[in-house]
This record gives C-alpha cells, sequence and structure tokens, in this order.
C-alpha cells in the first residue's frame, strides 16, 4: 500500500493562487471590458472587434499544444514549469500596457497584434500554473483543495480589479478610459509581486525520467481517451455559457434593465462575491459526494438562477444584486472542479501509456475555453449586429429581446446540457485511488528493480520523482 500524500500548507497554495490576481485582472476584462472599450470608446465597428477577439483566440488555440508539448519535454533545475511561468511574466506586462492605454484612432491591426501577444502570454502562465498544481499533490481530495484555492484567487483577482472602475467615481475620475486603464496598471503592479512569491515559495517535483516527444500528434492521440473527451465537452459547456453573459453583461443591464455603468459595475461585483462564497462550498460537496457530481449539481443551480436574470424589473437594484449574487455562487464550481478532474486524467494517461502528458492534458482544456471564449464575442456580437442591436444607439430598444434571450436562455442550456453529461463519469475516488496504487507499484519497480515490483509497503513516488533541490 502507499503512504499518504503530503498535504501542501494553506501558504503554499494561498502563494500558488496569488498570480492568479493578476491574470484574472487581465482575462475578465479580456472578455468583458475590452470589447465593448473598443467598440463604443475607440470606435471600431462591433465586427471588427468580433473578428479580431474571436479569431486570435481561436489562432492561440494551435499555439497550446505546442507550448504545452515543449513544457513537458523540458527539464532544468528551475523545473518543468517554473520555468515558463517566470517568463511568461514580462510577456503579459508589456501587451496589458499596449492593449490598457489604446487611444482613439487604433487600427484593427493593432488590436489583432497585442492580442496575439497578449494570448501567447496567457497561454504560457496559464498552462504551467495548472500543470504545476497538478503534481503538487496525486491525492483525489488535495486536488479539489489545490483548485479551490486556485479558483478563489482568480475570483479574488476579479473582485479587485472590477472595483477600480466603480470607485474612481469617488474620486471624482469618471471617464471609461481611466477606468479600463487603472485595470491595466493594478495588472502591471501585481504581476511581478505575485509571481515572485510563487517561485519563491512553491516547490516543484524534479523530474528524473527523460523527455519524451510530445507535440501535434501527441496532443490529438489524446482525444481519443474517453475522460478527456467528456471533460472537453464538458468545459466547453461550463465556460461557454458564462462568457457569453460576460460578453453581453453591460449591454443586458445598461440596455434591457435600464442600470447606468457603475450600478452595472457593482453586479458584477456582487456575482463574483458570490463565487467566491460558493468555492469552498463546492469543493465541500466535492469531497462528500465527488467531484463530477457536485458539478453536475451546481450546472442545475446555474441554469435556473441565470434564467431568472430575465425577472429582475427594470431598474430595481436590490433583486438584481440577490439574483446576481445567487448566479455567481454555481459559476465557482466548473473552473476549479473541471482541473483537478484533469489532474487525476493526466495519472490514467500515465499508467495507461506510460508518459506524463500533463502539460498537454491542459493545453487541451485551455483550448476548449479559449474557443468558448471566442464564440461569445466571434458569434454572438455579429448575430446581435444583424437583429438590430446598435450598442452606440442610447433609447433605441432595436434588438434588445434578442440581448435578453442570448445573455440567459443559451448559458442555461449549456449548463444544463453539461450537468447530464458529467454525471456519468468514470473516474471516480475509488477508481482513482485503484490508479496511484498501480502507478506507485510501477514508478518504485522502475525506480529500484531489485526491490520488486509489489512490496508491501512502500513511500509514494509521484510521476517518478525525487524532491527539488
Amino acid at each position: 500500500m502507499t503512504a499518504p500524500a503530503e498535504r501542501r500548507s494553506n501558504w503554499t497554495l494561498a502563494a500558488l493562487a496569488a498570480p492568479c490576481l493578476p491574470l484574472a485582472g487581465l482575462g475578465l476584462p479580456l472578455v468583458v471590458y475590452l470589447p465593448e472599450f473598443y467598440a463604443s470608446e475607440l470606435g471600431l465597428s462591433l465586427a471588427s472587434v468580433g473578428a479580431a477577439f474571436g479569431a486570435v483566440r481561436l489562432l492561440d488555440v494551435a499555439f497550446d499544444p505546442y507550448i504545452g508539448g515543449v513544457m513537458d519535454r523540458t527539464r532544468s533545475r528551475f523545473g518543468r514549469f517554473k520555468l515558463w511561468f517566470a517568463l511568461s511574466a514580462p510577456i503579459l506586462m508589456l501587451a496589458t500596457y499596449m492593449l490598457f492605454m489604446a487611444k482613439p484612432g487604433v487600427t484593427g491591426a493593432y488590436l489583432w497584434f497585442w492580442l496575439l501577444v497578449v494570448y501567447a502570454g496567457v497561454s504560457m502562465a496559464g498552462l504551467s500554473q495548472l500543470a504545476w498544481g497538478a503534481v503538487l499533490s496525486p491525492e483525489y481530495n488535495q486536488r479539489s483543495r489545490i483548485y479551490a484555492w486556485w479558483q478563489a484567487g482568480n475570483v479574488v483577482g476579479m473582485i479587485l480589479v472590477l472595483t477600480l472602475p466603480a470607485v474612481l467615481p469617488f474620486i471624482g475620475v469618471s471617464a471609461h478610459a481611466a477606468g479600463v486603464a487603472s485595470m491595466g496598471w493594478f495588472i502591471i503592479a501585481l504581476m511581478p509581486l505575485t509571481v515572485g512569491w510563487a517561485l519563491w515559495k512553491v516547490p516543484e517535483p524534479a523530474v528524473t525520467t527523460p523527455p519524451k516527444r510530445a507535440g501535434f500528434r501527441e496532443y490529438f492521440d489524446l482525444f481519443k481517451r474517453p475522460s478527456v473527451v467528456r471533460l472537453l465537452i464538458t468545459d466547453f459547456l461550463v465556460g461557454t455559457g458564462p462568457a457569453i453573459t460576460g460578453a453581453l453583461f453591460f449591454f443586458f443591464f445598461e440596455r434591457v434593465k435600464g442600470f447606468d455603468k457603475g450600478a452595472a459595475s457593482l453586479l458584477l461585483l456582487i456575482y463574483f462575491i458570490g463565487g467566491l462564497v460558493g468555492a469552498p462550498l463546492w469543493n465541500w460537496m466535492a469531497h462528500k459526494i465527488g467531484k463530477h457530481r457536485a458539478l453536475a449539481v451546481s450546472g442545475l443551480v446555474y441554469a435556473a438562477m441565470t434564467m431568472c436574470a430575465l425577472l429582475i424589473p427594470m431598474g430595481n437594484f436590490v433583486i438584481a444584486a440577490v439574483l446576481m449574487f445567487l448566479i455567481g455562487v454555481p459559476y465557482a464550481a466548473g473552473a476549479f472542479l473541471l482541473r483537478a478532474m484533469m489532474a487525476d486524467v493526466s495519472d490514467q494517461e500515465r499508467l495507461q501509456g506510460g508518459v506524463d502528458r500533463t502539460a498537454l492534458l491542459y493545453a487541451i482544456l485551455a483550448g476548449t475555453v479559449k474557443i468558448g471564449s471566442a464564440l461569445a464575442v466571434f458569434v454572438t456580437f455579429p448575430a446581435l449586429q444583424a437583429l438590430g442591436f446598435d450598442p452606440t444607439a442610447k433609447g433605441v430598444d432595436s434588438g434588445l429581446d434578442g440581448v435578453a434571450i442570448v445573455f440567459s436562455a443559451v448559458p442555461a442550456a449549456m449548463a444544463l446540457a453539461a450537468s447530464w453529461l458529467i454525471m456519468g463519469f468514470p473516474l471516480t475516488s475509488a477508481r482513482h485511488a485503484e490508479i496511484r496504487e498501480e502507478l506507485s507499484r510501477r514508478d518504485l519497480a522502475e525506480a529500484a528493480p531489485e526491490m520488486g515490483s509489489d512490496p508491501r509497503f512502500t513511500e509514494e513516488i509521484h510521476a517518478a520523482v525525487k524532491p527539488a533541490e
């Protein structure tokens, strides 16, 4: 039998999650604020903004398997994933400055170029951080805890960045461009501090096995795994719904429900506070009934609450705030539970294929997020334009019914489909424990063949590693 895996301290997990503050502070405006900012404030058309954000996001999907394969093959004293995480920080800081400090008169080409740069940096940071978390513990429930911290860091980062445009009017700054710029400076200031803390405090097991080939062929071979495919489809459904509501958030609450931008920003803040409250709830439920069942329950709650958004009375902030909080509570579940489940799948893949594909598996998962985020803008913006919705025409109600339906009904339907699909996920806690036992025996036999392949008591050997020096 295997010895219990080390339980990482809260400080270690806090350090791992700390860079989520600037990363989430960047990711939220890329979906919610910047498309609307470039269309309404900088004068680019809805179609050109939708094409830039959508197409670049799709192009970035092709970058993920390449960089994921490189990470899996990386061998250095600094670590596999820590090295790439460190390299991503200066790239993101530069691209953030160029995107968030843009002035009227920028061209579509400018937007395309800097979106390509920022998403390359996001890929490097996101894949390396997620894979780094996966190797911190091999234990089923501990992985839920690790990614619950990760998700909490993301939500706190979103909350902090959302407070900036809400607070600025109280100090006499009301311009929308100033609010967007403040988000950019928030990201640039926190990036080196939080990344530095993580690199200093969070260990990474040093891999002793030689690197194996990991490229596009290996990437597409992973799609043959039923568990991988089920997780990918679920992640697409779970992630695309909130991406659609995020892209249409200000259009819905300002134009359909009659709130001003300050009130709408506060409602978005309340939504993410609900997510912060929900993260420990879903982590607790995952320990009680399993990750896949907890995720299914969260989808049902999300669908019901999202449909209730249509019932918000015009300009009634209290009811809107209560509903946005309730919609936010299940929002937190999908992101961290699916990533914890993918860490379990990485063990299954290593047992079946004999190769550690951790970063490549997270590259696949990142691809679904990017496709969903791309479609949220690439499809919905031109569709709303075809329905007669004009984002610059105040007091005109053309196309508002379409905004309301796409904002609520489409994400609710996706959440219901995801819950139905994930309920039958086969990699349960019991099955994962069997996989870990088999991996431990095989790893021990490879590390010390003279001891035999089935000793009665062994120390846990995870991914054929030794402690980092």
